[in-house]
């Protein structure tokens, strides 16, 4: 594999799976990413299409909030579709898979500066495809309203 820096698209594989996309009919580009995603969380042994997987992974990216563009020089030249929201829980199920592996594509970077800086491309992707938590109120606040009197001698109940 050709590297040449740490981006998503800058290396031979994930350049390669860009023209790829960009040769693919519209409605074929998604089944593409989908089938990437897939492969590297269901591969055992050495992940093949780890570097399209982080390609496709920050395409996805891009559409979420906080997503980063992706570079042009050697990410896709035409326009994505608009990415279902399933695809964003896929993408971080594979980042996670690969940054597990430290066999893979890790195994790659000879300076280990490089390969942490990698890494944090892979855990920025990570924070912006995470779905948000639930949000979960923390108290069941209720409009001011008539309160209980507890004072001794006081009539039963509000005041």
């Amino acid at each position: 594999m050709g590297t040449w820096d740490i981006g998503p698209f800058d290396n031979d594989t994930a350049a390669d799976f860009a023209a790829a996309l960009d040769d693919a009919e519209p409605e074929s580009r998604e089944i593409l990413i989908r089938g990437v995603l897939v492969r590297t969380i269901d591969a055992t042994g050495w992940l093949t299409g780890a570097e399209e997987a982080v390609a496709a992974a920050a395409l996805i990216a891009a559409q979420c909030p906080g997503g980063e563009p992706v570079d042009p020089a050697y990410g896709p030249e035409t326009p994505m579709p608009e990415f279902p929201a399933d695809l964003r829980s896929l993408a971080d199920e594979a980042l996670a898979r690969i940054v597990d592996d430290e066999d893979g594509p890790a195994s790659n970077w000879v300076d280990p500066e490089d390969w942490r800086r990698w890494r944090a491309i892979l855990g920025r992707l990570r924070a912006v495809l995470a779905p948000p938590p639930p949000s979960i109120a923390l108290f069941d606040v209720q409009p001011p309203g008539p309160s209980l009197d507890r004072r001794p001698g006081a009539p039963y109940g509000r005041t």
